[in-house]
């Protein structure tokens, strides 16, 4: 069948997400779902629109979502497009901008969807190595490329960019900025999330997500905000109804209790720093995280073992198979019990195999 296939497309092995397993017995910290559910309005309005109107086609813009994401961000509706998840508004824009040779350009390591699209458009990845710090690279402000890609907090490092340092990269890149916000709400201290930079630079995109901070991962809706011009591009590319009737209003109800969401992002703020405390006392690195996550290090260390003696366990937690992480553990932060389930696990395992882990 591969001969029927474009040859980049035969040649590429795609984006591998995290084990969803269907075994329910799993504490599960490899995919960073938010271990809290979402509002209760959320479900009361799900409820009812879950009724005969479903035989309808939704909204072709979600425009009641889009006008009302726009005055919860301070944007006009025409500076926001609604996504089904922020991955499909990855693909729109690879899709907008990104021909065969054309370079798209990020810091690595970081999220591997963003290799396998380029694949499929037959661009050109140029990816150039954080600092050992997660900083950027002064080389990545000179590069000329249709794309450029941030992720901000970072992921797998959960590392936090400043205002200042986006602000100078989108007046720097010659083509379009992409910042990637899924998890910017867990972000803690100053405002940090780049969309007051839209009223200056007409280059830059923002990316949200609902999967994280609004518990909705499994109703897969997005947010892009940028200048009318680019908004207005993107929509000729997407999917005629993209959006399906029941995220559309799953999402309007969650941005109606942003209260909600605010609280359970403070208990995940709490648990991340018992999560980051306890990997520490056990001898890690863990990077200052600023996202729902955090990455564990044993420098020099496959920490393979301990993620398959961890699943033997019942415990996922992520393992990248790729250069630069293999002595790292990119963990969940769960509710409390299933930190400290964690914790007591990791712990067993260490001391039972020492050091080496």
């Amino acid at each position: 069948m591969a001969n029927y296939f474009r040859k980049n497309v035969a040649s590429i092995d795609g984006y591998v997400p995290g084990e969803q397993p269907q075994d329910g017995n799993f504490i599960k910290l490899n995919t960073n779902e938010n271990p809290y559910p979402p509002s209760p309005r959320v479900l009361s309005a799900l409820r009812k629109a879950a009724d005969r109107s479903l035989r309808l086609y939704p909204e072709p813009l979600s425009d009641s979502l889009r006008s009302l994401a726009a005055a919860v961000y301070g944007l006009s509706p025409r500076n926001v497009l609604v996504g089904n998840g922020s991955d499909e508004l990855l693909s729109i824009l690879m899709r907008c901008f990104v021909g065969a040779h054309d370079r798209v350009v990020y810091p690595e390591p970081t999220y591997t969807l963003y290799d396998t699209l380029i694949a499929i458009q037959e661009g050109v990845k140029v990816a150039l190595p954080y600092l050992p710090d997660f900083s950027l690279p002064e080389a990545l402000f000179s590069q000329r490329a249709a794309l450029t890609f941030v992720c901000n907090p970072n992921s797998p490092s959960g590392t936090l960019l400043s205002l200042k340092v986006i602000e100078r990269l989108a007046r720097t890149v010659s083509g379009v900025l992409v910042v990637d916000e899924a998890y910017i709400d867990f972000s803690e201290g100053e405002a940090a999330s780049v969309i007051p930079l839209l009223k200056s630079d007409s280059n830059l995109v923002v990316l949200r997500s609902f999967s994280k901070s609004f518990s909705l991962a499994g109703m897969r809706i997005g947010l892009a905000f940028a200048s009318e011009e680019i908004i207005t591009g993107m929509i000729k590319v997407k999917d005629s109804y993209n959006v399906n009737r029941l995220s559309q209003v799953a999402a309007a109800e969650a941005l109606r209790d942003l209260p909600w969401m605010r609280r359970n992002v403070g208990r995940i703020q709490s648990s991340r720093k018992k999560l980051t405390g306890g990997l520490t006392k056990l001898g890690f690195q863990v990077y200052p995280s600023q996202a729902n996550f955090v990455l564990a290090r044993k420098q020099g260390q496959s920490l393979r073992g301990l993620y398959e003696e961890l699943k033997q366990r019942r415990i996922l937690v992520r393992y990248f198979d790729q250069s630069g992480l293999e002595d790292c553990l990119r963990i969940t932060v769960g509710a409390p019990a299933e930190v400290k389930m964690l914790l007591q696990r990791m712990a067993a395992i260490v001391s039972w195999k020492g050091a080496d882990v």
